[in-house]
């Protein structure tokens, strides 16, 4: 969580490679609005150019 408010704080996001079974998790303790989840490294590239 740190790492997501020092991004968003130089107006970025923290991009998050994640599964299934973690984004589900992380969507349950709704962290998901502080986190870009993505289901490859590709699409976390893809979201910071």
């Amino acid at each position: 969580m740190q790492l997501a408010k020092q991004a968003q704080n130089n107006e970025g996001t923290l991009q998050i490679v994640t599964n299934a079974r973690v984004t589900q998790t992380v969507k349950l303790v709704r962290l998901e609005k502080f986190l870009a989840l993505q289901t490859s490294v590709d699409a976390a590239l893809e979201n910071i150019k």
